[in-house]
């Protein structure tokens, strides 16, 4: 049963691999804090499997639990900073448009 829950752990870390490239290469801002966002969640699914697999689920699910609130509070602070500063622009941080009158 232990190598099932191994197996799956691996396959969270590959799938995780791949949201790295949407968080590091995201054509926005709000594609990168989805990106950094799913990374924690799949993060705090990886502790619960650890825990399963050293048979301490009782410790691990306070760690996870912890971890994901962590997540979330930096989620909403990013959204609201970067709301707060109308960066969300495709072309990327700082990106000014042309003036029109050129």
């Amino acid at each position: 049963m232990d190598s099932f829950f191994i197996g799956t752990g691996v396959a969270l870390c590959l799938l995780m691999l791949l949201t790295l490239h949407r968080a590091i290469h995201g054509p926005t801002a709000i594609d990168r804090i989805m990106g950094v966002n799913v990374i924690g969640t799949k993060t705090t699914i990886l502790l619960v499997i650890i825990g399963t697999i050293y048979h301490r689920v009782d410790m691990f699910i306070d760690i996870a639990l912890a971890y994901a609130l962590l997540n979330f509070i930096v989620t909403i602070a990013a959204s609201r900073y970067f709301q707060q500063h109308k960066n969300l622009n495709p072309k990327g941080y700082g990106y000014r448009f042309p003036a029109e009158d050129d």
